[in-house]
């Protein structure tokens, strides 16, 4: 009895240690869910969305950041995990195609603002491509309170260009982010997640290095492969899917590979950090 009682109370006072902690920490999660086509055959949407909400719901982030989403995936998320909002906007405008979509749990954070702007020389009108690359590349971005504590961040999602000779655009595209970020006030957080299509070797990384430090990078046992792209193979082969901060300290890092047999909810897989604020509250 004695033990059941010793056992009984160290259990109350983790329990009581996990709110103050919790309250001080934010999981962030960056996805690309892959656009829904039927030429996936077997890994389309209709046969990986189920895993996909199951993988995010057994992570639980209070922030994902979606790339390659389209809206009918966005509302089937939300649908099927209704503590989630989310937000975005075509990359042509409108509702059209491609979504930076951004989820967060509308218990945990309040939106305050949000919006969009384009990776060109236009960056206020929808749909603008430079830089030479073929398709509208964009960020989506809000200012979130946090409920618990009342504390405030800057949140940025982005898909960069992806073939081999859109170099030049992805470091215009990352000049273009950095120059937003030192633009905020001097001591605000910031969180960036995307699917970069480059490797942290490259100019693109280094460019937004600058401003912002890389979750993986920043703990000492990172969990998962480092790679993300996989193909739907379940072997991945490059990490061009990173989360970026200022402000905050990463406690852990994770690649999160669910799978069912040989099913995978995407052709990349997902990666979350937990983030403590860098400074105490005021």
């Amino acid at each position: 009895m004695h033990r059941i009682r010793l056992r009984t109370l160290a259990l109350v006072a983790m329990l009581g240690l996990a709110g103050p902690l919790a309250a001080q920490t934010l999981r962030m999660m960056s996805f690309n869910v892959r656009l829904p086509v039927a030429s996936d055959g077997p890994n389309r949407w209709e046969q990986r969305r189920d895993l996909l909400v199951r993988t995010v719901r057994e992570r639980h982030p209070d922030v994902l950041g979606t790339q390659e989403l389209y809206k009918l995936q966005g509302d089937y998320i939300v649908g099927t995990l209704p503590d989630y909002a989310w937000f975005g906007e075509g990359r042509y405008g409108g509702d059209r195609d491609e979504h930076m979509g951004v989820f967060y749990r509308r218990d945990r954070l309040r939106l305050l603002d949000s919006g969009n702007f384009w990776l060109s020389d236009t960056p206020d009108v929808p749909g603008s491509i430079s830089w030479g690359h073929p398709l509208p590349r964009m960020v989506t971005w809000a200012r979130f309170e946090d409920r618990r504590n009342g504390r405030t961040f800057y949140y940025y999602n982005t898909h960069f260009p992806y073939r081999d000779q859109d170099t030049d655009a992805r470091n215009r595209a990352a000049q273009e982010i950095a120059a937003r970020v030192a633009g905020l006030p001097p001591h605000a957080p910031v969180v960036l997640t995307g699917d970069f299509n480059t490797e942290p070797s490259s100019q693109a990384h280094a460019l937004l290095g600058g401003v912002l430090r890389d979750a993986r990078q920043a703990v000492a046992h990172p969990d998962g492969p480092e790679a993300t792209f996989h193909d739907f193979t379940g072997t991945p082969d490059r990490r061009i899917d990173w989360i970026l901060v200022r402000g905050f300290r990463p406690l852990d890092y994770a690649t999160v590979t669910t799978h069912e047999g040989g099913r995978y909810p995407s052709d990349h897989f997902p990666v979350v950090t937990d983030l403590e604020w860098d400074t105490p509250a005021k």
